[in-house]
């Protein structure tokens, strides 16, 4: 294991100047060591092929030692096998299951799609919301996955195939278009949003932070922002979009909220999982700018050997939103 100092030395210098404007120079030490080492393989079942009692059932009889996780029931956290490891076994060929980091089974969770709804997930590749999506769906109602990037496309339809999932039909389109082709049809809209990755980052893994800079994080910003637009043109009035990201600053966050909520006149509700308000130890409420408390209503992931870093909100469409966006 690397000390901070050394996870310091590695990671882009750019990203620890952000990290200290940000945050206390505690809460830097803590997610500087979160981004330290390795990070425990974890996944969820498929329950629309296996159950989670079968699946435990099966580890204990093959030796492999797992831990639960307290906000999702169907998810394990892997303590003595790799990814590779789990990807030989028959259960993960045969689609059984699916490796998934633990804050990107959130969204899917707070967003809380029902049998019979429409749910656009607006940047859907590699398929682990979309899938989980249709999970909690029971396969019933409809699921449009977009993805702009044609070779990630067909991985999106390669793992809703894998998966089971008879109720998604993917698109290959501009994010941002989305809204106006398929304006007020969707009951609930996922934005899993394309974002710089330094939840992400490992100090010993240089490919995690290759090419990361300032320019990017702004570039971003402009784009997660039109694809909440184009969100918000899609979702029916009343309707919710969850947006998530796997970065931790705040222009790709925060400011993200602030201008859905002054400029798409957006609601910010609070997060929660079966109406239940999320209790995680390595979680914090967002940061408010320029005196908005409600942006508090988000919740920031810090990384560990668990979770990698993330950052997920909810609104709701007014009434008064509509046709006006």
């Amino acid at each position: 294991m690397l000390s901070v100092l050394e996870v310091k030395r590695k990671l882009p210098k750019d990203f620890i100047e952000n990290l200290y404007k940000n945050y206390t120079p505690v809460m830097v030490d803590k997610i500087l060591a979160g981004l330290n080492g390795k990070r425990n393989v974890t996944l969820r079942v498929n329950t629309l092929k296996y159950s989670i009692n079968e699946l435990m059932k099966y580890f204990k009889e093959i030796n492999i030692k797992f831990e639960r996780v307290p906000f999702f029931n169907e998810a394990l956290i892997i303590k003595n096998q790799t990814e590779k490891q789990i990807q030989k076994l028959d259960i993960y060929e045969k689609g059984f299951i699916y490796l998934q980091s633990l804050p990107s089974m959130l969204p899917p969770l707070i967003l809380n799609p029902k049998p019979g709804e429409k749910i656009l997930d607006l940047t859907a590749a590699p398929g682990s919301k979309t899938t989980q999506i249709a999970s909690l769906m029971e396969n019933k109602g409809y699921i449009l996955a977009n993805e702009l990037d044609k070779i990630r496309c067909k991985r999106l339809e390669y793992n809703i195939n894998m998966q089971g999932v008879k109720i998604a039909e993917v698109s290959n389109k501009r994010g941002e278009i989305i809204g106006k082709l398929y304006e007020e049809q969707f009951d609930k809209v996922l934005l899993d949003a394309p974002c710089s990755g330094e939840g992400r980052f490992l100090a010993n893994d240089a490919k995690t932070y290759r090419g990361y800079n300032k320019k990017q994080i702004m570039e971003l910003s402009k784009l997660q922002k039109k694809l909440l637009k184009s969100a918000n043109q899609a979702v029916k009035p009343n309707g919710e979009i969850v947006y998530s990201t796997c970065t931790l600053n705040l222009e790709e966050n925060e400011e993200v909220l602030q201008f859905a909520i002054k400029e798409l006149n957006l609601k910010l509700i609070d997060i929660k999982i079966k109406d239940k308000k999320i209790d995680l130890k390595n979680a914090m409420p967002a940061f408010s700018i320029e005196g908005q408390e409600l942006l508090k209503k988000a919740i920031r992931i810090l990384p560990n050997e668990n979770y990698e870093g993330f950052f997920v909100a909810k609104f709701q469409k007014k009434l008064a939103n509509t046709k006006k966006n």
